[in-house]
């Protein structure tokens, strides 16, 4: 125990010459800054003389022990070095900003895609909506289509001074009377011929099978029996089916009377109170969009209404001529089938090609090889005559889009809406296309007045003159006066 008094002032004693070794090594490392901040002082200052190691040396001799220089005053403290890093320890660059190590390509397809994502969302509740209403919107749509063709005979009314809801239930009536009369006319039509039909095809039936049998397939005829009893079997065995589907059939007429009627009191109230719906739906707009939307309302409308009449007035052409030659062909149901191929017309591409091949498929059942094939002759020069000369003169350039567009159009409308949906598809498309180049060339024209004009010398360089013999008297007066005081100045 005596010993230890002894060790603890010894370890105490070693810490106080390490602390005033420490102490002298700064106030070294303090005096070298100082010397070298003197002698740059002393270099600018007047004479550039005086001893580099005067600060020096007086700063070592006041730093250690108490710390204070002559006069007992304190020394300011020395800065704390920290030394270099080695040669051999590698460099460490800054990090960059995480948005600008993005390529720019990046960024523009991710800007892109959240909006287009944002877009097909949007589609895609549009589409729920139309679908879980398909019926009200496919009614709407089609008498939207009847208005446009019927509402320039309620204008031909109205100026010959016809009260305007008398002018509405004259063409009302008369259109849809004319429409079921066309209606009953195709019914009536086909059954009166459906026995001839039907014995014909049973006629067809038994050619082929004689062809089948002395054809260098090698049918024989055990195997034709084997392939009637198996479609029997297959018929009976699905009967549940059939019947099902005769309900379902009763389900579909029901649905089809109840969008006729919600067709005929669309039409009635578009065509009497057209203008004021128009300009209620104008107010659901917002007010920066009103004025364009209420210019490109017009436009689609004169479009709607030149696609519908001028493709009921293509369809009449091609239900007569091809009518005519099924005719002279001696096919049966000559008036039926113009009336399907009237028609099918307003299915643009499919209905022509549906419409023809019926056409001739009952030719080839019926009357043989030879008329079927000059069926197809007939359709096929009718349908050119069609495609190349009656389309373009009559529809023009109000409802002209582009082919892969019609198929698309056509395809994306039947899988929407069936047989209603590829009607109507093509017109919503023409009728598209035009409001979308309308707003296109209004949003132009406004930016194009936002910008402000030129001021000065070259607002007067590069206004526009008006000669003086197409100009007004007044402003032929003004335009001299303004040349004399141009000259004057």
């Amino acid at each position: 125990m005596s010993r230890l008094p002894q060790w603890v002032g010894r370890l105490g004693a070693g810490l106080s010459r390490l602390a005033t070794r420490l102490e002298t090594q700064q106030a070294a490392a303090g005096a070298d800054e100082g010397a070298a901040s003197a002698s740059s002082s002393g270099a600018s200052g007047p004479g550039g003389s005086g001893p580099p190691d005067a600060g020096a040396a007086s700063s070592s001799s006041g730093a250690p022990g108490s710390g204070t220089g002559e006069g007992g005053t304190a020394g300011p403290e020395p800065p704390v070095s920290v030394p270099a890093p080695p040669a051999y320890a590698p460099a460490v660059t800054a990090r960059p900003d995480p948005v600008a190590t993005v390529p720019w390509g990046v960024r523009v397809a991710a800007e892109a895609g959240w909006r287009l994502l944002v877009l097909a969302g949007t589609v895609w509740v549009l589409m729920r909506v139309i679908s879980s209403i398909q019926l009200v919107v496919l009614s709407f749509t089609v008498a939207l289509l009847i208005t446009a063709l019927l509402e320039p005979t309620v204008t031909r009314f109205r100026n010959r001074g016809v009260p305007r809801g008398l002018a509405t239930a004259i063409t009302f009536i008369g259109g849809f009377v004319v429409m079921g009369l066309v209606i009953w006319f195709v019914v009536w039509q086909v059954m009166e011929n459906i026995d001839e039909v039907s014995r014909k095809v049973q006629d067809g039936i038994d050619d082929l099978r004689r062809w089948l049998l002395h054809s260098p397939f090698h049918v024989t005829e055990a195997q034709i029996n084997h392939i009637a009893k198996s479609l029997r079997e297959a018929v009976g065995a699905n009967t549940e089916e059939i019947t099902s589907a005769g309900l379902e059939g009763v389900t579909v007429v029901v649905e089809v009377l109840t969008g006729v009627l919600l067709t005929m009191f669309s039409t009635l109230f578009l065509l009497y109170d057209g203008p004021r719906i128009w300009s209620w739906t104008l107010k659901l707009v917002p007010a920066a969009a009103r004025e364009g939307v209420a210019g490109a309302g017009p436009r689609a409308w004169a479009t709607l209404t030149a696609y519908v009449r001028g493709t009921v007035i293509v369809a009449l052409i091609d239900a007569i001529f091809i009518g005519v030659g099924l005719f002279f062909l001696h096919v049966p149901m000559a008036v039926p089938l113009a009336v399907f191929i009237f028609l099918f017309a307003f299915i643009p591409l499919v209905g022509a090609v549906v419409s023809g091949a019926l056409a001739v498929v009952v030719a080839l059942v019926t009357q043989g090889v030879f008329t079927g094939a000059m069926v197809l002759l007939v359709v096929l020069a009718v349908q050119q005559i069609e495609g190349h000369v009656l389309q373009p003169f009559i529809l023009g350039r109000a409802v002209r889009v582009h082919p892969l567009a019609v198929v698309l159009s056509v395809a994306g409308g039947s899988l929407i809406g069936g047989i209603g949906g590829a009607v109507v598809a093509v017109p919503l498309v023409a009728v598209a296309n035009t409001v979308v180049g309308y707003l296109h060339a209004y949003n132009k024209e406004n930016a194009m007045r936002a910008v402000p004009g030129p001021h000065g010398a070259t607002a007067v360089a590069v206004a526009p003159t008006v000669p003086p013999s197409t100009a007004p008297p007044g402003e032929a007066a003004e335009g001299k006066n303004a040349g004399k005081n141009e000259n004057k100045s």
